[in-house]
């Protein structure tokens, strides 16, 4: 067995995907025994006699109770200002300086990203966890054995053509979601870093990642298997390690956004 058998065996995606060569014109691609079938898009209820999708009621529009609009005060938000034209010592200085939100009074340290600084490359997560706030740099611990083995996967290493960073630099107490006003505060200086790499493909690990990128409030669902378009570079959403590790079901899920992040990167 192979390093990289032995990795999609640990990631529990071997054999179970395998990509499928293009097909030749005119001729009907062979069937692939290891592929698992599409489960079935029927609603209708488990053991389900007819298999007809359950009957909803239909509620005329003038009986249906109006819906009470939430009204929220829109955060006060001051990003971070000043970075567009630093370079990387600079810029490294100003993050481990900042106090611009109330995250940097609850940790021990910064997290500014760790990699090639010109790499092809870029995997962002949502914020640094208790084992990054320890030591400084983001994905360690199981997490981040998880990401080195999904790296590894589609042949790449940490640090090689690689870099990896967050949308906000500071642990979040609790390893709590960072805030709206919070992510606003610290993204200038991830748009700086991006802008300093120039990756040819980002992939955005977790919802609160792919909506800080794509401006977006969206469902990672509704994100994924589709390319998307930051600034000029192609961005793919996938799983956020940490969640993989607690939902191991959708590791193959996360291999097929792997792939089409590999196919997404531009040919030399």
């Amino acid at each position: 067995m192979d390093r990289r058998e032995a990795i999609l065996r640990e990631l529990n995606l071997f054999p179970q995907w395998k990509r499928r060569e293009s097909p030749v014109p005119g001729e009907a691609p062979a069937a692939d025994a290891t592929v698992q079938p599409e489960p079935s898009a029927s609603i209708a209820p488990r053991g389900s006699a007819t298999g007809r999708e359950a009957e909803i009621p239909v509620v005329p529009v003038e009986q249906r109770e109006p819906a009470k609009a939430e009204i929220r005060k829109a955060p006060a938000v001051s990003p971070v200002s000043g970075v567009d034209g630093l370079d990387w010592p600079q810029l490294k200085q100003r993050v481990s300086a900042c106090t611009a939100c109330k995250l940097r009074a609850g940790c021990t340290q910064t997290v500014f990203g760790v990699g090639d600084e010109n790499a092809d490359w870029l995997f962002v997560g949502e914020g640094p966890g208790a084992d990054e706030d320890a030591l400084g740099e983001p994905f360690v611990g199981q997490a981040g054995k998880l990401l080195d083995n999904m790296l590894l996967a589609i042949k790449l290493k940490r640090g090689k053509n690689v870099y990896i960073a967050n949308i906000v630099k500071c642990r979040p107490p609790a390893n709590r979601n960072p805030e709206a006003e919070e992510i606003a505060t610290c993204l200038p200086y991830l748009r700086r870093q991006i802008e300093l790499i120039k990756p040819r493909v980002i992939v955005a690990l977790g919802k609160v990642a792919s909506n800080a990128l794509l401006g977006k409030d969206a469902t990672l669902a509704s994100l994924r298997g589709k390319l998307h378009d930051y600034n000029g570079t192609a961005l793919i959403v996938t799983y956020h390690p940490a969640y993989l590790l607690r939902s191991p079901s959708e590791k193959a899920k996360a291999w097929q956004d792997l792939l089409l992040a590999v196919d997404a990167m531009p040919k030399a």
